[in-house]
C-alpha cells in the first residue's frame, strides 16, 4: 500500500427532513449564493425546503440555469453576480452538475489572475483561495457532495476539463434520499453507472497490497449491484434510495481511492465523448470502461479476475468484462458508440488529436498514449 494523506472536511447531513438542518450551517453575516440548475426543484418541492430553511437569512441571491453539463460561460456570469452582490458562501442545490459549477464559482470568484479558465487548465493548481460552500444533493451519481472535483465544459473550444482542490470540498452536504423520488429512470441509470465507474478506476489496476482498499470498493460496487435495479424499479422505495445514495457518495469521497494506484483514463476519453457529442457522463463512461480493461487486460488481469470472482464468481479477466458490460445493459445502458449514432473513426481520430495536442499520457502507469486512446474507441465501434 502506498504512502498517503486522507482529508474530508464535509459534514454529511443524511437522511429524511435534513434540509432543515441548513438553517444552522449557513452563514447569516455575508450574502449567499442560492445556486441551481432548471425547474425540477421548483416541481419536487426541494426549492421550497430550502427557501424555508433559509427564511430568517438576510441576503440571499438566486441564481439559476446551470447547465447538466456546466458551461464555463454560465458559471462566469453567476461569478459577476455573485462579486457585485459580495457573496460570501455558495448554497448549490441539485445534481452533480450544479454542485461542480459551485466550485467552480466559489474559486473563480477569488481567483486573482487572468482568465479563470486557467483554474481547468491548471487542474485547480492555481487555487489559493475559494469561497466556502454547501450543497443539498438532489441525484445520486458524482459523489461530488463529499470531494474537491469538478468538471466544467467551454462552449466556444468545445472543451471539457476538471479541477481538484482541498479548497473546494463542501463545508456540508444535505442527503436526503426523499430529494432523489422524482428523478426520471435515465437520470437514475446514469447515476448507478457513473458512481460503478468511479469505484473501478480506483480499483481495476494492479495489486498494491491493500487488502483493505479492494474490500471497500468492492463493497460499494456489491451494493450498487443490488439496490441499483431496484432504485429503478420501485422509484419510492426509500431504503434503496438511501443505499444508493450513501454507495454513490462513498464511490468518490477520496476514501477508497487513498494510498492505491488509479486509472482515470476511461473519465479522460469519456470527457472528450462528451465535450465532442453531447453525450451525458456515464453514458461515455459505459461506452470506454469495457473498452479500456480490454485493451489493457494484460496489465489489469490480476485484478479483473479478482474483481470477477468476488462479484460474480467469474473466473476469467473475459468474463469479468462480459459480466460488467451485461449489467450496464441491464440497467438500460447502450455500451457501443454505434448507438449513438458515432462513428468510432472519427471520434477516435478527434480524441487522438486533442491529447497529442495536450501532450497527455494516461493510465496507472502514466504511459498510455494518444494513439493507443484512439485504439480503445475503436474497440468501442
Amino acid at each position: 500500500m502506498q504512502n498517503f494523506s486522507f482529508r474530508n472536511p464535509t459534514e454529511i447531513l443524511f437522511g429524511r427532513g435534513m434540509i432543515a438542518a441548513i438553517a444552522s450551517r449557513v452563514p447569516t453575516a455575508v450574502p449567499v449564493l442560492l445556486l441551481y440548475g432548471g425547474g425540477s426543484i421548483q416541481r419536487n418541492g426541494v426549492y421550497a425546503q430550502v427557501k424555508a430553511a433559509l427564511a430568517a437569512h438576510p441576503a440571499v441571491v438566486e441564481f439559476g440555469g446551470i447547465e447538466p453539463n456546466p458551461l464555463h460561460e454560465t458559471c462566469m456570469k453567476a461569478v459577476a453576480l455573485a462579486r457585485e452582490k459580495r457573496v460570501g458562501f455558495v448554497l448549490a442545490v441539485g445534481g452533480g452538475s450544479v454542485l461542480d459549477a459551485a466550485k467552480y464559482i466559489a474559486a473563480a470568484v477569488c481567483y486573482e489572475g487572468g482568465d479563470a479558465w486557467e483554474i481547468l487548465t491548471s487542474g485547480g493548481a492555481v487555487v489559493k483561495r475559494a469561497l466556502p460552500l454547501g450543497t443539498v444533493l438532489t441525484l445520486s451519481a458524482t459523489g461530488s457532495e463529499s470531494n474537491g472535483n469538478s468538471v466544467i465544459s467551454r462552449q466556444a473550444t468545445q472543451e471539457k476539463l476538471f479541477f481538484g482542490s482541498p479548497l473546494s470540498f463542501p463545508v456540508f452536504s444535505v442527503l436526503d434520499p426523499e430529494t432523489t423520488y422524482s428523478l426520471p429512470q435515465k437520470q437514475v441509470r446514469n447515476g448507478v453507472v457513473d458512481a460503478f465507474v468511479h469505484v473501478m478506476e480506483q480499483y481495476m489496476t494492479y495489486p498494491a497490497a491493500a487488502p483493505l482498499q479492494d474490500r471497500l470498493a468492492e463493497g460499494v460496487v456489491q451494493t450498487l449491484l443490488e439496490v441499483g435495479p431496484l432504485t429503478l424499479a420501485a422509484p419510492r422505495d426509500y431504503d434503496a434510495r438511501a443505499s444508493f445514495m450513501w454507495a454513490a457518495t462513498l464511490a468518490l469521497n477520496t476514501l477508497i481511492g487513498s494510498g492505491v494506484p488509479q486509472d482515470w483514463t476511461s473519465h479522460m476519453i469519456g470527457h472528450e465523448l462528451t465535450a465532442f457529442y453531447g453525450l451525458d457522463h456515464a453514458e461515455s463512461l459505459a461506452v470506454v470502461l469495457p473498452g479500456v480493461w480490454t485493451h489493457q487486460i494484460q496489465r489489469k488481469e490480476a485484478k479483473l479476475v479478482q474483481l470477477g470472482q468476488r462479484l460474480w464468481g467469474a473466473s476469467t479477466a473475459t468474463a469479468t468484462i462480459a459480466r460488467t458490460e451485461a449489467f450496464f445493459r441491464a440497467l438500460g445502458m447502450p455500451t457501443r458508440l454505434a448507438e449513438y449514432d458515432i462513428k468510432a473513426a472519427e471520434a477516435a481520430a478527434k480524441v487522438q488529436k486533442r491529447f497529442s495536442d495536450r501532450g497527455m499520457l494516461l493510465g496507472e502507469h502514466g504511459d498510455l498514449t494518444p494513439a493507443q486512446a484512439a485504439e480503445i474507441l475503436m474497440l468501442r465501434a
